[in-house]
């Protein structure tokens, strides 16, 4: 038995909205959804793990054109193997370029918030010990 989701199971289990998906469909993100005979999606297993990897590239902030191209590869099957992986190797490289300068500007913030938090100290001290 093949196991199905209505739209609004899979915006509980992904928390994307309906309008979202419906939007990713347009835009050739997912394609073939089954339906019911009333016109109802109905995502499988496989569309559901898509959706999940799509989050994944749209929270590590790859650009929708390029989630685009990278939908358009994976419909075209194996013979696309090779440039989807060196998709996925330049954004994980742009990811790692992120995390640097995210981590460069902890210790920035990390340096600001010791100094204010030194500030309050001196401050702190300087009032418990003025004269009444």
């Amino acid at each position: 038995m093949k196991t199905t989701y209505t739209i609004q199971q899979v915006t509980e289990m992904t928390g994307l909205s309906s309008h979202t998906l419906r939007y990713y469909e347009r835009a050739g993100l997912i394609r073939a959804i089954a339906r019911e005979d009333n016109g109802y999606r109905l995502y499988s297993k496989t569309d559901l793990e898509w959706l999940r990897f799509l989050i994944r590239l749209r929270d590590t902030g790859m650009p929708i054109r390029k989630m685009q191209h990278f939908a358009e590869l994976r419909y075209r099957g194996e013979e696309t193997v090779a440039e989807r992986r060196r998709v996925l190797e330049d954004h994980k490289q742009q990811i790692k370029e992120q995390i640097g300068q995210l981590t460069v500007t902890l210790e920035v913030l990390n340096e600001k918030t010791d100094y204010y938090k030194e500030m309050e100290r001196d401050i702190e001290e300087r009032t418990r010990t003025k004269p009444v």
